[in-house]
């Protein structure tokens, strides 16, 4: 098992934390994280043959590992960066239902709670509702707070054009998140004392027009720098670890379960979220190779 645990980040290198409007946290106690949150991107779990180097199969085997380990690390909830699950050729909602049931069993054993985030592979058969009732969420995009943090989920499985995903009614490189939930993101960080984190399946932090972002990225960072109370933001979809710091917030991307067989090729990580502010990510498999990591030592 491959295993970093860097320093944690200096209170000073956190903007939020630096101006007269920062988030209120609690006065440290001891050593010991207010939060600890697991977070796994891009299972793409389906019971059908490898295609290049995404090993559907594999997903399950590797989803067990990471609750195994998640639970070793005494994390209290985890949170999946969306596409859960993959589309057989053609879709196909009854096989996709299967898969979701198989690989959300799994899932369920990290920590006391999990959340999903919507991804594009998600509802490629399945309605919204249909593989949110079958996780036990009630909404694809909300927020809660968990010891002194907040925390919010956002949904950009809609089209440029605000229309929601649905079967057969959009192409993955067309993703937004529409004005009704920006609207409803600045009222959310408005009302919250608490440091804020983000998590999202598609990017932020990339210009619009490329095929992994978001088409008004640009608008939700303005929400999310005004707050002045995101400590950072998490994000799948491109299956690749990767770091981007914009206007003081980091956009960190987690590497992709399904990518490469053995379990060596896995990734999971487990987040702790201290008094302070700081951020410490715990990187197993592909994820100890994250960026994040490098900041983290360099800070």
């Amino acid at each position: 098992m491959s295993l970093i645990r860097p320093p944690r980040t200096a209170p000073t290198s956190r903007r939020a934390l630096a101006t007269g409007d920062s988030p209120s946290l609690p006065a440290a106690q001891s050593a010991a994280p207010l939060l600890k949150i697991g977070l796994i991107a891009d299972v793409h779990y389906a019971d059908a043959d490898t295609r290049g180097t995404r090993y559907y199969r594999e997903s399950l085997g590797k989803m067990r590992e990471a609750a195994e380990t998640l639970n070793r690390e005494k994390v209290d909830l985890a949170v999946e960066l969306g596409d859960l699950i993959d589309t057989p050729s053609p879709p196909d909602a009854r096989a996709e239902a299967g898969f979701l049931g198989a690989i959300a069993a799994e899932f369920r054993k990290i920590g006391r709670e999990q959340h999903y985030v919507l991804g594009n592979h998600c509802v490629s058969a399945l309605t919204k509702e249909q593989f949110l009732a079958a996780c036990g969420q009630k909404k694809s995009y909300y927020s809660f707070d968990r010891n002194g943090i907040h925390l919010v989920i956002l949904d950009a499985c809609f089209r440029a054009d605000g229309t929601s995903y649905a079967a057969g009614n959009f192409k993955w490189t067309d993703s937004d998140i529409p004005r009704a939930e920006r609207d409803w993101l600045e009222a959310d960080l408005k009302a919250t004392p608490h440091p804020t984190l983000v998590f999202v399946h598609q990017r932020l932090d990339l210009p619009p027009g490329h095929d992994y972002a978001v088409a008004t990225a640009p608008a939700v960072r303005a929400v999310l720098e005004k707050s002045g109370k995101v400590l950072a933001v998490f994000q799948g979809h491109s299956h690749k670890n990767q770091y981007r710091e914009i206007n003081g917030i980091p956009y960190c991307v987690l590497a992709a379960m399904v990518e490469g067989g053995g379990r060596e090729n896995s990734g999971y990580s487990s987040l702790s979220v201290f008094a302070d502010g700081s951020l410490e990510l715990t990187g197993f498999r592909r994820h100890a190779g994250h960026p994040f990591l490098q900041r983290e030592r360099s800070s």
